[in-house]
């Protein structure tokens, strides 16, 4: 495996909040494992841990609201990463607004989309959730540098990997 950590380690992926609600729940988490997956139809993919409290509410939840987060969002990027939903209302500091489907989502991120859930598929200790965007937005302003992994690497995961 020493050759595929080599590999995975020249990356530098965007961060995501990924925020979702559902059955009177709300949940968020900061994540890694997500990009485009289809073309015609755009289709985006989220990966979220089976062990997080925000993929349990995913799994009853039609829509999820998928967060870009600017480099100087370092605090809110620790919010949502390191510290449960279990135990935490993330949400209780955090300009929201609701949008299509009851997403919720961050007023302070520079991009965002909602998306209805296509389908989910296993992929390990995470599950996919296949996103249709059906409403998004942005800050015009606000195009400065994204929130990396290498930016992010400092951040406890509030909920174990394993």
């Amino acid at each position: 495996m020493a050759g595929m950590d080599e590999f995975i380690d020249r990356l530098n992926p965007e961060m995501y909040v990924v925020t979702a609600a559902a059955g009177g729940e709300r949940a968020g988490c900061l994540v890694g494992f997500a990009s485009q997956c289809s073309l015609r139809p755009v289709r985006f993919v989220v990966w979220l841990s089976e062990l997080n409290h925000t993929f349990r509410v995913a799994r009853n939840a039609d829509v999820l609201a998928v967060h870009l987060l600017g480099r100087e969002q370092h605090a809110l990027a620790e919010l949502f990463g390191g510290h449960t939903g279990d135990r935490t209302d993330k949400f209780r500091d955090v300009p929201l607004r609701e949008a299509y489907g009851g997403a919720l989502v961050l007023r302070d991120a520079p991009a965002w989309f909602v998306g209805r859930i296509v389908t989910r598929t296993g992929g390990g200790d995470h599950i996919g959730f296949v996103l249709d965007p059906v409403e998004w937005g942005s800050h015009q302003e606000d195009d400065g540098p994204l929130l990396r992994l290498s930016e992010a690497v400092t951040i406890d995961p509030g909920h174990p990997v394993d």
